[in-house]
């Protein structure tokens, strides 16, 4: 896989991208909290990303009917360096009246963003042998999880050096030649479906996840991680620190930090012992879920800030040891040309849940007290396990060409 010119060059591109993205994302934060002053003005950065994503995920199947993947996904990223070089001339021109346009930005790039993930997933079984998926799936996302640790330091680290506005140009710079990598990626041969009208072309995913049994057992496993998942959102991590282990800020830095870590010890796991993952996918699967449940459990119960740091990690790491064999699972469950649409409809369930249960957690929180959302998240996890346990014999890799 070294030797493996497609997928380096789609891992370095796609790398770059995430480096953008995260510097992207923290120099808009800081542009809007210090023109406003607003915090909620702030937040809703996020809420803005995740809605875009979720409508690009609805609507990217059109542009893969008619787009070769591999253009589609450099075209995304040249996309995203136009919107950051008007955004960088835009800046010096901000005012409060005139601020909420970058929410208009904000959309557009996340509506790029939304089509460009999918896709990357689409591309990797195209470009790697099926035998070595299960390595190039730890390899991405231990690279992912890294940049996604680092780069939030990074970038809050920059703005001490540099304005926001330089921060921008450079964001635009690091897409820019993400694109270039990207375009010398071989194109991959597709087939578009012919005489079909544009809903047909945005269900087809969705019924082949409702038709394909796996893929309807993990799309409600999904379902119920990405609900479990949103205790781990800054705000309701913060409110754990400070009202359940009555611990200071930092604190919070510390679980939030540990937890990604715990993610990119998770894929070197599988990285490392891809070969033992690969003859036991549904174990990996099953056992991942069934131990994330039992330490989110026990850090829902916890009162003391070490014990909290160190299931923070165990969650990040079992998480990912349930992860990484599932999507190859995915990868390998239909034809490689109907992959797309499959990853957009899991990526449009995904977000969509997402944006609904933090909202729900967070009054969950409110009314029932803090460490009830993580037991409850405990309980949904348990219930993945469930639902990997009683499908076993589906999770399992079957190579489609």
């Amino acid at each position: 896989m070294k030797r493996n010119r497609n997928f380096n060059l789609l891992l370095t591109g796609q790398s770059l991208a995430n480096i953008g993205d995260v510097l992207y994302i923290v120099s808009i934060i800081y542009v809007i909290f210090e023109l406003t002053g607003s915090a909620t003005a702030a937040a809703f950065v996020p809420f803005t990303i995740t809605s875009s994503i979720f409508v690009s995920n609805i609507l990217t199947p059109l542009l893969m009917e008619r787009f070769n993947l591999k253009w589609l996904l450099a075209g995304s990223q040249m996309g995203k360096t136009g919107l950051l070089i008007t955004f960088a001339l835009f800046v010096p021109h901000l005012t409060l009246a005139n601020y909420y346009l970058l929410f208009l930005a904000i959309s557009l790039v996340a509506l790029l963003d939304g089509c460009a993930n999918p896709v990357t997933r689409s591309l990797l079984p195209n470009y790697v042998e099926n035998e070595e998926l299960m390595k190039a799936n730890g390899t991405t996302e231990t690279v992912t999880q890294f940049i996604q640790t680092a780069m939030w330091f990074v970038g809050s680290s920059l703005l001490i050096f540099l304005t926001a506005t330089q921060l921008v140009w450079l964001t635009a710079l690091l897409f820019f030649l993400s694109s270039l990598l990207l375009s010398k990626l071989e194109p991959v041969s597709s087939t578009p479906s012919k005489q079909q009208g544009k809903w047909q072309q945005i269900a087809n995913g969705w019924q082949t996840v409702s038709m394909t049994p796996v893929l309807k057992r993990i799309a409600w496993m999904d379902v119920l991680e990405t609900i479990a998942g949103t205790v781990w959102i800054a705000a309701i991590l913060y409110v754990f620190v400070s009202d359940a282990l009555l611990a200071d800020e930092q604190w919070w830095g510390f679980i939030n930090s540990s937890f990604f870590l715990g993610l990119i010890g998770g894929s070197i796991f599988c990285l490392r012992f891809s070969a033992l993952i690969e003859k036991n996918l549904s174990f990996f699967i099953f056992t991942g879920a069934v131990s994330s449940s039992l330490v989110t459990f026990l850090f829902g119960l916890t009162s003391i800030p070490a014990v909290a740091l160190i299931l923070s990690f165990l969650v990040g790491i079992f998480s990912q040891i349930k992860n990484i064999p599932q999507q190859t699972v995915v990868q390998t469950s239909v034809p490689k040309d109907r992959l797309p649409t499959i990853f957009t409809t899991l990526g449009a369930i995904g977000t969509g849940t997402f944006g609904i249960a933090s909202l729900v957690m967070g009054i969950l929180a409110d009314a029932f007290g803090i460490r009830s959302v993580f037991v409850l998240s405990g309980i949904l996890l348990a219930v993945v396990g469930l639902i990997a346990f009683k499908g076993r014999v589906l999770l399992w890799r079957t190579v489609q060409e």
